[in-house]
């Protein structure tokens, strides 16, 4: 186990697994972060969907913003972290998928 895992991460990722709808989460995440760490939260997600399809280091920084330091962290995390932007591409791929 991380040393990051305790019970305050521990309430945060049930907090997030308590949410049912899109509006329940945009009022936590306005609650619990500023609009920038939404932002980029959701920008690496945006990075890492992009990676997932092979699209270059260019156009994913001229389509997101990022800069080439977060799309290499992205990818790192992405290739070698613990699978948790691969889970969540994978879902939201079957979810518009169904859509």
């Amino acid at each position: 186990m991380q040393n990051w895992y305790n019970k305050n991460t521990d309430d945060l990722c049930k907090a997030i697994l308590s949410l049912k709808t899109k509006e329940e989460c945009y009022a936590f995440l306005e609650d619990i972060c500023t609009i920038k760490e939404v932002q980029d939260i959701s920008q690496r997600l945006a990075v890492a969907q992009m990676l997932s399809q092979g699209i270059s280091y260019t156009t994913i920084c001229r389509e997101t913003g990022a800069s080439t330091a977060t799309i290499s962290r992205v990818s790192r995390s992405y290739e070698y972290g613990a699978g948790g932007y691969k889970n969540v591409i994978a879902r939201l791929g079957k979810e518009n998928d169904n859509a």
